[in-house]
């Protein structure tokens, strides 16, 4: 039987005793040995022939325990709940605020636009708020307080429209029946309505912001620093009321802006007709005019040409009428004249005839007969119907002659206004309601929608001859984004600010601030800006804040109120709530006019204005935090999507030029959009996109950020969301991570196991290494912590990921594989381990920490594992892990720490181009093995390499202390680097122009400069190059930015194969003569690689000793000669254990795992047993049996051994009856002459 017990053992690894006791009763030492996971072995009695006794006897039951707190493969979104949770009951994220405050760090101001909270979270929100919470805990690790509110825009058309479609209101006189104070308190009903749910996403997204200090856009302090900085604006003469033209929603009786207008656009099918007015001089000609809106004839009041266009009088043979158009348009009224195939000039002798030509200036002023009359008898009708002119006219469509109806065209309007058909201020002809409907003004088309009208006014037109054509066109036409209807353009009276005449200084002021990317900054909203018109800022509607203005009947009194007491002051009534139910019940009693009382004008902020006044209203500026307010404006940061150009971006701008004159922000990062990944806009009544939470809790929130910020959105492009790009963040760049961090926790676990010492992380042993890829690995580490601080100064995400990206590729494909046997401590011993371990340490501890502010979580996941080595970790206790100052290992989060900074003196720049050249040339190495299909177990005599002006200290170190890992890697058995002045007994260099650059410069000499320079030999381009300039026929061409050049192998021979990069500056060649030399140590290569298959199947731990045995198939003794000519090569690999053939293998040894493999093309049965001890042939069963119980630990330094057979004593010597193990025994008896 076996009895099995465990002995302490430092860290996670376990020991186990072994008793042994045979039947007889005789108990065996004990043995202290680590044995592999479920291995199986059995104990032979004197009674039992050996073949029952391995079957039938007892059972070694192993359990090996391995790394419980880390486990082969980490379920990263299980992970992050753990860590969400962790922080959460710790409070992490408010306790970094009070470490900040407590240190007295520098405020960083930052502004979160508030979203609307009456919907869930999309990945545009996603998107954004990643990009806000990497730069504000970028900014917090930076030794800065940042301030982090969550906010909600409360008020608007996303909240009223959602309610009108609840309670199917239709028109705008509903709501007054219903009572404004209950349409209201249905809106504010549901305007927090998802904020747990956003809050749920947010938090698990890792975003850090307060939720439970949030601001609403609908709170009294909020509504009332709103009113204050429109009184600013009011007292400096910036606000007036007038008519804008402004797109409008007829479903949701509001106008919007044009921002809002320009979100969904949609391909439509209209009406378009061409109708002709007669002249009043001349009834018998008539303009003609094309209109895609017929709905907006009866409200025709003038006609528009181009000043400067060529006009013509024509008599249309057909029709018989003499029409005026634009002579460019005539294509109008005869279409065949588009057909380029079947029009002829000489057909249009047969269509009309041209009677007159005007240019356009000459027709204004012409009075001409209107088509409707509703308007012909009105108190400014004596300005009507009159040709006017104007630069807007084109001649790309219609007749070159545009229909003038001003409560209907933005265009309109200021023509008619600009030539006095019209006057500021006063009512327009707009017979049309709130809600889109025809009024009693046009009693034919009364009550019904402008859109449903058109076919009826046609008729109209067609009854009364004014009918000329009518066809229909398709085009791209702009919708409502609330109620998906389309929008039509209408004159509403607004309350307007002044934004033209601060234009100027509104782009002064955008001078002033940094975005990133900055094309969007000069181009767009520079744009957006110089063109800027004045702001209409209300909105009638009843859920906003009210505009603070008290009026009279006749606006001869006027007074803006800006804050509740003045109000109150006024009025002598106290509210405690600003909406629109409240404060139009207050009225202010006249100072001009004792006993008459001023009201509220009857609109409300348009919900831009809100959010462009968040800045102050926010912290309830000027009431409260005035200095606080002060001292942080403008704010360091904001961030938003590229729609906001036009949106948020530009009202902050407005309004903190008008009350500062200063910018709002200082820097600013615009995003793309994120896209569907067919490249359409996300849609969720489409399912196109997987649902974000879906997303996190397949993959995780940081596979998901790193996704989105690791792309073209962050600056400014659309990205087309795809779900496998999550998964291969994960794949690519967590998975390669954990496994390296892992590893490394593995080995300083056997290290201290090994070496009976605790590992102490030590920054001396780091930087004293001399060990090559230690000093590029260092160096590369500081490198990137330099890059990572210069481009986050600079809000370049877009560089900082792929930098991040690419560094994790170089730690685990590069570092840890070139060190794995070292770390492991089977290259170089111990004292190389611990180096290693110690600078894997101090790579991995520097990475996580920089790391955090991208992905918090599988940083903190690192940081608690990697801070319990810290000396500073005993620290931690009795509630010093979040207490200042902070350390890594004392501090509980990672996220309390100061990023590291860089060391001058740890770059290297030889170091990382040393290895930048090692990588290259293994890499096309790698591609010449391919290129010949030859195996990486088959070895190459020599590789070759020619690299293009190599620094002296470059080579030296590929030639010294890199030239082993390279020929590790590439399995080769010498390596050249080529020197200067031998390249051209190997390469040629050609040089071809860069066709992009000189295709300007040369001209027509580029065919003859081409043959020129590629006909230059190898050591005439060298000097071209050498020389920098080269003369071409009187032109001066730069070699070095003007030609590329490329190296290509020439050597002769067929047993070379060459591979070079993309850019021809590295050729490297491999001979590739297959010897019986190489063939056999190919053979070795693969033994070694089935070996490492078995003892990984068998779950052996590194320290794990076995004998390993082969049998080929009878008559083969190829494998027998490939280790006998490599037993270095084994040796060094398993630790002095040499593969010998079966046949010298004890009777008593354990398998533990077999396998039959292929190596050479032969077939070969190859098994990893237990260590045993080895007899003398033809030793008798007693001395057998009592050999088979013996470890090999047991005999050594042993002469001999003395046991009992009943009764009977017999001794045995080592060297003479048995061996410690098969590999001593046939070494010492010269059985083996190899071994």
């Amino acid at each position: 039987m076996s009895i099995l017990g465990r002995s302490p053992s430092r860290g996670t690894t376990s020991c186990l005793f072994i008793v042994i006791v045979d039947r007889a009763g005789a108990t065996h030492p004990p043995t202290h040995r680590l044995l592999p996971q479920a291995s199986v072995g059995q104990l032979i009695t004197p009674q039992e022939t050996k073949a029952k006794a391995v079957k039938h006897h007892t059972e070694f039951i192993v359990q090996h325990f391995t790394m419980a707190s880390l486990p082969p493969a980490l379920d990263f979104p299980k992970t992050e709940e753990v860590i969400c949770a962790k922080w959460a009951e710790e409070n992490t994220f408010k306790k970094q605020d009070e470490l900040a405050l407590e240190r007295g760090d520098e405020e960083y101001t930052f502004y979160d636009g508030p979203p609307f909270a009456t919907g869930l979270p999309h990945y545009g929100h996603i998107l954004a708020g990643t990009i806000k919470d990497v730069v504000t805990r970028y900014a917090c690790q930076t030794s800065h307080r940042v301030s982090r509110r969550a906010g909600w825009d409360c008020h608007g058309l996303p909240v009223e429209y959602e309610i009108d479609q609840k309670l199917n209101i239709t028109h705008r006189d509903q709501v007054l029946a219903m009572g404004v104070d209950k349409y209201n308190e249905t809106c504010r009903g549901i305007v927090t309505r998802y904020t747990k749910e956003w809050e749920r996403t947010v938090t698990r997204l890792g975003r850090w912001i307060d939720f439970q200090n949030d601001y609403k856009t609908m709170d009294v302090t909020f509504m009332e620093s709103v009113w204050w900085v429109f009184r600013q604006l009011f007292d400096k003469g910036l606000v007036y009321q007038g008519y804008k033209v402004m797109p409008y929603s007829t479903a949701c009786g509001t106008p919007l802006s044009n921002f809002e207008a320009g979100l969904n656009y949609k391909d439509v099918r209209d009406p378009a007709v061409v109708v002709h007015f007669p002249l009043v001089e001349d009834e018998n000609v008539s303009f003609v005019a094309w209109t895609t809106t017929p709905w907006t004839l009866p409200s025709n009041i003038a006609l528009c040409v181009h000043p400067a266009l060529e006009y013509v009088k024509i008599l249309d043979k057909k029709a018989n009428r003499r029409f005026i158009l634009a002579k460019s348009r005539l294509p109008q009224l005869f279409p065949i004249m588009n057909n380029k195939k079947k029009w002829k000039p000489a057909m249009a002798d047969e269509l009309y005839d041209i009677e007159a030509t005007y240019v356009g200036q000459d027709l204004v002023g012409k009075k001409y007969q209107p088509i409707f009359t509703y308007f012909a008898d009105t108190p400014q009708s004596h300005q009507y119907f009159r040709i006017l002119s104007d630069n807007y006219v084109t001649d790309d469509a219609g007749t070159g002659i545009v229909h003038q109806a001003p409560a209907f065209g933005e265009d309109d309007y200021r023509v008619c206004l600009a030539h006095g058909v019209i006057e500021k201020g006063k009512e327009l002809p707009c017979p049309v309601d709130s809600n889109g409907n025809f009024t009693e003004e046009v009693p034919e088309v009364k009550g019904l929608h402008v859109k449903k009208a058109d076919d009826t006014l046609i008729g109209l037109l067609k009854e009364a001859g004014r009918l000329v054509q009518k066809d229909n066109l398709d085009h791209s036409y702009p919708f409502c984004w609330r109620s998906d209807t389309p929008l039509i353009y209408k004159a509403v009276p607004s309350w307007f600010v002044k934004v033209e005449e601060i234009r100027d200084k509104i782009v002064a002021n955008n001078k002033k601030t940094y975005w990133v990317p900055n094309s969007v900054k000069e181009g767009r909203f520079h744009s957006w800006l110089t063109d800027a018109r004045d702001w209409a800022v209300s909105r009638n509607r009843f859920w906003g804040t009210p505009i603070p203005i008290w009026t009279n009947d006749d606006m001869s009194e006027v007074i803006c109120v800006g804050s509740v007491d003045e109000l109150a002051e006024l009025s002598g009534v106290r509210v405690t709530d600003l909406h629109k139910d409240v404060v139009d019940n207050v009225t202010i009693p006249s100072k001009k006019n004792p006993g008459e009382v001023l009201r509220r004008v009857d609109e409300v902020f348009d919900c831009w204005f809100e959010s462009g006044s968040m800045p102050y209203a926010q912290v309830h500026y000027p009431f409260e935090n005035k200095e606080k307010f002060e001292n942080g404006f403008p704010a360091d940061f904001i961030a938003e999507g590229l729609d906001q150009t036009r949106g948020w971006f530009y009202t902050l701008m407005v309004l903190s030029t008008a009350l500062f004159d200063q910018p709002a922000f200082k820097n600013l990062i615009v995003n793309g959009l994120v896209l569907a990944s067919d490249g359409k806009k996300m849609s969720k009544r489409l399912k196109n996109y997987p649902d974000p939470n879906d997303v996190i809790n397949k993959y995780g929130a940081d596979a998901l950020r790193m996704y989105l910020i690791n792309s073209p959105v962050v600056r400014a492009e659309s990205l087309k969301f795809q779900e496998a790009g999550v998964l291969g963040v994960v794949k690519e760049v967590f998975l390669p991570l954990y496994n390296a961090f892992r590893f490394f926790v593995q080995n300083m676990e056997r290290w201290e196991a090994k070496s009976g010492c605790s590992f102490v992380p030590c920054k001396e042993k780091v930087q004293s290494t001399s060990n090559p890829t230690d000093v590029w690995v260092s160096a590369a580490t500081q490198g990137l912590i330099k890059f990572v601080h210069e481009e986050m100064r600079a809000y370049r995400l877009y560089t900082v990921m792929p930098a991040l990206v690419s560094f994790v590729t170089q730690l685990t494909n590069w570092y840890v594989r070139l060190n794995r046997d070292r770390l492991k401590g089977l290259e170089g011993g111990e004292s190389e381990s611990e180096t290693g371990l110690q600078v894997l340490y101090d790579v991995l501890l520097d990475v996580t920490i920089l790391m955090a502010p991208f992905t918090p979580f599988i940083t903190e996941y690192f940081y608690q594992h990697l801070r319990k080595m810290q000396p500073s970790y005993a620290e931690a206790a009795n509630g010093g892990g979040s207490s200042n100052p902070v350390l890594p290992g004392k501090s509980d989060s990672v996220h309390y720490l100061t990023l590291p900074a860089y060391n001058e003196r740890r770059l290297n720049q030889d170091a990382v181009e040393a290895m930048a050249a090692l990588q290259v040339i293994v890499e096309n190495g790698r591609n010449v093995r391919e290129k010949r299909n030859i195996s990486l177990r088959t070895p190459v005599k020599c590789v070759t390499v020619v690299l293009r002006n190599p620094s002296i200290n470059v080579v030296e170190i590929i030639n010294g202390p890199l030239k082993g890992y390279i020929l590790s890697e590439l399995n080769a058995w010498d390596l050249v680097i080529v020197p200067k002045e031998d390249e051209h007994n190997w390469v040629t260099l050609a040089l071809t122009p860069n066709f992009t650059i000189l295709g300007k410069k040369l001209g027509p000499k580029m065919k003859a400069f081409k043959s020129f320079v590629t006909e230059l030999s190898h050591a005439d381009a060298v000097a071209t190059l050498e020389k920098g300039e080269l003369d071409f026929e009187g032109l001066s061409i730069n070699t070095k930015e003007e030609l590329i050049s490329k190296l290509s192998f020439s050597k002769e021979g067929d047993h070379w194969e060459s591979s070079s990069t993309q850019e021809g500056d590295v050729v490297v060649a491999v001979d590739c003569t297959q010897d019986e030399a190489i063939l056999s140590a190919g053979r070795s290569r693969e033994l070694i690689n089935a070996i490492q298959q078995l003892r990984k199947a068998a779950g052996l731990d590194l320290s794990d000793q076995v004998e390993v045995f082969f049998e080929e198939m009878p008559g083969m003794n190829t494998i027998e000669s490939a280790v006998s000519a490599n037993v270095n090569l084994f040796e060094a690999k398993f630790r002095g254990a040499v593969p010998v053939a079966k046949r010298y293998a004890p009777s008593w040894s354990v398998a533990l795992r077999s396998d039959t493999v292929e190596i050479g093309g032969a077939k070969v049965d190859v098994s990893i047993c237990r260590p045993a001890v080895a007899g003398k042939d033809g030793l008798g069963d007693e001395v057998q049996y009592f050999l088979s119980t013996l470890e090999p630990s047991d005999v050594v330094g042993k002469e001999s051994l003395t046991f009992s057979v009943d009764g009977r004593e017999i001794t045995i010597t080592q060297g003479q009856d048995f061996w410690v193990n098969t590999i001593a025994k046939l070494r010492l008896t010269k059985a083996v002459p190899w071994v």
